[in-house]
């Protein structure tokens, strides 16, 4: 079990994550509107619990999350957080922008334009720097490069980091000392396999591949980046709130044979009278290659009850029984009561 201000450090950089972070996509606006004042409110909130690892983007509100994030944490001392943004979409001014625009509730008038090419990550970090004014930026994903976003254009975008030299602007990025780590934040597993095989990453963001849902990531991926000294920070615990008690699965209403997965899970954690949010905040993190679980809120009082779901002392019988019931990989790391 572990506590919100736990710290784990990335086996190959000096970087520091608290064991959980906060996801700031709901900072721009994500399905509904948020102010300024409540986004501050939650970066408040989190800092007071703990937190000390913030995960934002660029298409986040289309600026509107780095923006917001920036200005709550300008008066804090610079080495005392973590701060991880994204590269692989330059946001261009556009006054077309409406309201609801891929799930953006208010986004600011950017357009997102795909470039991983050398000179669009070069800019990508130079553009984030001054939105979030930080004179660095901890760890730099990839955005949303592979076969989930992009379909039969991801060999083209592939090649603008391997030929076109999006890896090399990273590896230089690190070097330089502008960045701490690089790595991929992304949706699906298989591409960050294809990528420690491409590039030095350090570290990788996966949302929703590695979950109390589903595990079929650890075999291929996280237990070889155990082997590699390459960190994993999880994000999206509850796949998209499935796991929270709503119908969204991958960011679109559930399938049936999912529903059903996730209320078979629901009943072995009530005959242990444990919440399933708790157990999908901490099954992950029982992975040695998981660094840090990064849960986004929509209020302060919704980030304070995650973080208490994150330290609640859970029974070993419960993850026996999901284990038992087939709900859980059997080989995959449980958590054990301290």
């Amino acid at each position: 079990m572990a506590v919100a201000s736990d710290k784990r450090k990335l086996p190959r950089s000096s970087v520091e994550l608290s064991a959980m972070g906060l996801g700031c996509a709901q900072l721009g606006g994500l399905y509904q509107a948020m102010s300024d004042t409540e986004a501050r409110a939650i970066v408040d909130a989190a800092w007071e619990a703990g937190i000390r690892y913030f995960d934002t983007a660029p298409y986040y509100g289309y600026t509107l999350s780095e923006r917001r994030l920036g200005d709550a944490l300008r008066e804090r001392e610079r080495d005392s957080f973590v701060v991880s943004t994204k590269a692989g979409r330059l946001m261009k001014l556009d006054a077309g922008v409406q309201p609801g625009e891929n799930g953006w509730a208010q986004p600011l008038p950017f357009r997102p334009h795909f470039d991983y090419t050398y000179d669009g990550i070069m800019r990508s970090h130079q553009d984030s720097l001054r939105r979030l004014c930080l004179d660095r930026i901890d760890i730099l994903y990839v955005h949303d490069i592979g076969q989930a976003t992009h379909g039969t254009l991801h060999n083209h975008y592939w090649k603008q980091l391997t030929h076109g030299g999006g890896f090399r602007a990273l590896t230089q990025l690190r070097e330089g000392g502008s960045v701490g780590a690089i790595g991929l934040g992304v949706n699906e597993w298989q591409v960050v396999a294809d990528a420690i095989d491409a590039c030095d990453i350090d570290c990788a963001l996966l949302a929703g591949r590695y979950t109390l849902l589903e595990q079929a990531a650890r075999r291929p991926l996280l237990d070889k980046c155990a082997e590699r000294g390459i960190g994993i920070v999880i994000g999206g615990p509850f796949n998209s709130g499935i796991l929270a008690g709503t119908r969204k699965f991958n960011y679109e209403d559930a399938p049936a044979p999912i529903i059903a997965r996730v209320e078979a899970i629901e009943a072995v954690c009530r005959e242990h009278a444990v919440p399933i949010q708790a157990a999908a905040l901490q099954f992950p993190m029982a992975h040695p290659a998981v660094v840090s679980c990064v849960a986004g809120a929509h209020s302060p009082e919704q980030l304070l009850q995650n973080t208490a779901w994150f330290a609640q002392q859970l029974p070993d019988g419960l993850w026996q029984d999901l284990v038992r019931h087939r709900l859980v990989d059997r080989h995959a790391p449980t958590p054990q009561a301290a």
